[in-house]
């Protein structure tokens, strides 16, 4: 795999990774999800880190954070965090492949070199 692509992110397909090891993750419905990304989007000069959504059902967006980041926040209550201590149980996010089909997960960001994950003080300036 490229040095550049995280080792967490599968080679095909997608795979279910554990919060808390490879990145924390806050995870927000729908179109206020896809608010959140552009705002965070424009902070960034588009170079926003990665964010995965959900293609159908509910249709999530979730921002991948550096581990450890997401429990340090209080977000709002629309937002959903998944850290190594989320509770009632272990919590795995979806990551899709970089290409491929991923259905039904895809990538509104990937993890760059520049921003291999998303920065949480910015995306919490998007709540404000």
């Amino acid at each position: 795999m490229n040095e550049e692509i995280p080792d967490w992110v599968p080679a095909s397909g997608f795979a279910l990774r554990l919060a808390g090891v490879h990145f924390d993750a806050v995870s927000i419905q729908g179109q206020l999800g896809e608010e959140k990304a552009k705002g965070l989007s424009r902070l960034t000069d588009y170079d926003p880190g990665p964010i995965v959504y959900e293609l159908n059902g509910f249709r999530w967006m979730y921002f991948l954070l550096p581990p450890g980041t997401a429990r340090e926040r209080s977000w709002p209550s629309y937002a959903q965090r998944y850290t190594s201590r989320t509770r009632p149980a272990l919590a795995f996010v979806g990551v899709p492949a970089l290409y491929g089909t991923t259905w039904p997960l895809a990538w509104r960001s990937v993890p760059t070199p520049t921003a291999p994950f998303v920065d949480p003080g910015l995306l919490e300036k998007t709540f404000a």
